[in-house]
């Protein structure tokens, strides 16, 4: 499908969708328990990956809107009775790949085109290291993945530079091992916050999981179980950076957008909102009520460093589009490996529409003060970041931008165009 933005003004209140990061991890963790119900989860293409994996294993999901009751496999999954599609999830796979490599049969593991580019060689060599199977079919640490044999724990190198998810995926499946799990990291570790998301969320789970020195550190025989046997998700700071973007540039004269479902959690992009107000914006963030009120500024460029929140950079680049001067996006080169290579979609797609873009390895500059952004026909490569970024953009660009796949936005914020009209954008989709 494609979506056509007109240049609009925002304002009005909305509600941000529940975090797909929390979402997955408590989602699995009610598999690895006895039973357990995820409340408030984000239901979209990614997280319902997951929830197959969980049935796949041999638990059974049960949603009703956005309440999932799980019945879980009790840290002993099953070996499935098919091949596990993680169609274009990287954090279903990654996770899952964890999971599966505590089965005593062999899981295989695949997804679409997209993610079957995807690495995932540190991970495999680490369940190896840990006494489990774990290959990729063509051998170049890209799925399809068979994985399995009775992962039994133990101490493990890592590097920390390529994915957090690694970390993740061996800190969930640790905790039922024998053993348990040490992980040395034998780089500098980035996305760090989202290893504080899921230490977070174990705690909740009744787990204990702890930083060390060298890395990570969680202890074997462990049982997943909520307090009260529920769980609830926070808000999804990636999805807010979208509408807290289209309220600083496009916000309506006189009037505000406001946000809710803005809990304070280990979300490393909340940083967005010290980014948005760095960059002259007037941010309001009520902690206790979780909201956040945004109104339009004239913005000017600034420097980000994006090696804990990879998943800001397509939102920075627009705002850097709009703003007055330089916006420097720093230590980037590790969001070339996500759905899609977002470095280069970012400066390709915004060239389209006028900006002058500077793209390194491991940085990308985009100079404001060199651009008037237009309407464009523009791609959003598969990949919903690019999508809804590239839509904060034509709200304030000179004529019509469409934006090709804009279905992909069902990865992690479903309602978006909705969301974006009721606030008064002018975007459709055919």
């Amino acid at each position: 499908m494609d979506a056509h933005v007109s240049p609009s003004r925002v304002a009005g209140r909305t509600r941000a969708p529940p975090s797909k990061s929390y979402t997955h991890r408590a989602v699995l963790a009610a598999g690895y328990s006895d039973e357990a119900v995820v409340r408030d989860a984000l239901v979209s293409a990614d997280t319902k990956a997951t929830m197959r994996a969980v049935e796949a294993f041999g638990g059974s999901v049960d949603r009703d809107g956005q309440t999932v009751e799980v019945a879980g496999f009790g840290g002993r999954p099953g070996t499935p009775g098919d091949v596990v599609n993680c169609e274009n999830s990287g954090t279903t796979m990654r996770l899952v790949t964890g999971c599966a490599a505590l089965g005593d049969g062999l899981t295989v593991l695949t997804g679409d085109a997209s993610l079957r580019s995807r690495p995932h060689g540190p991970l495999l060599d680490a369940v190896f290291d840990l006494d489990g199977r774990a290959e990729s079919t063509r051998r170049n640490g890209q799925a399809p993945l068979v994985v399995g044999d009775g992962m039994t724990g133990g101490t493990v190198e890592i590097p920390g530079d390529v994915s957090s998810q690694f970390i993740t995926a061996l800190l969930m499946a640790g905790a039922v091992t024998e053993e348990g799990i040490d992980v040395e990291l034998t780089t500098e570790l980035k996305s760090s916050p989202y290893v504080d998301i899921t230490l977070e969320l174990l705690a909740d789970f009744g787990v204990e999981a702890t930083r060390t020195d060298d890395g990570f550190s969680v202890p074997g025989g462990q049982s997943y179980a909520p307090e009260g046997g529920a769980y609830s998700v926070p808000g999804d700071f990636s999805s807010i950076s979208y509408l807290l973007a289209a309220g600083a540039v496009a916000g309506a004269e006189g009037e505000d957008v406001v946000i809710e479902g803005a809990r304070p959690s280990a979300q490393g992009d909340s940083a967005i909102v010290d980014i948005v107000r760095d960059m002259g914006a007037t941010v309001d963030w009520d902690e206790d009520a979780g909201e956040l009120t945004v109104s339009a500024a004239d913005l000017t460029g600034t420097t980000v460093d994006v090696g804990d929140t990879p998943d800001l950079l397509p939102t920075i680049a627009v705002l850097g589009a709009i703003a007055d001067g330089d916006t420097v996006i720093e230590n980037c080169e590790h969001v070339r490996y996500k759905e899609t290579d977002r470095v280069s979609a970012m400066a390709e797609e915004l060239a389209k529409m006028g900006a002058n873009v500077t793209e390194q390895q491991d940085r990308l500059t985009v100079h404001g003060g060199e651009t008037d952004l237009v309407g464009a026909a523009v791609d959003g490569r598969g990949d919903h970041r690019i999508v809804m970024s590239l839509a904060v953009a034509g709200l304030v660009a000179d004529g019509e931008t469409t934006i090709a796949g804009s279905e992909h936005v069902d990865v992690s914020f479903p309602n978006f165009f909705e969301a974006m009209s009721d606030l008064g954008a002018e975007m459709t989709e055919n």
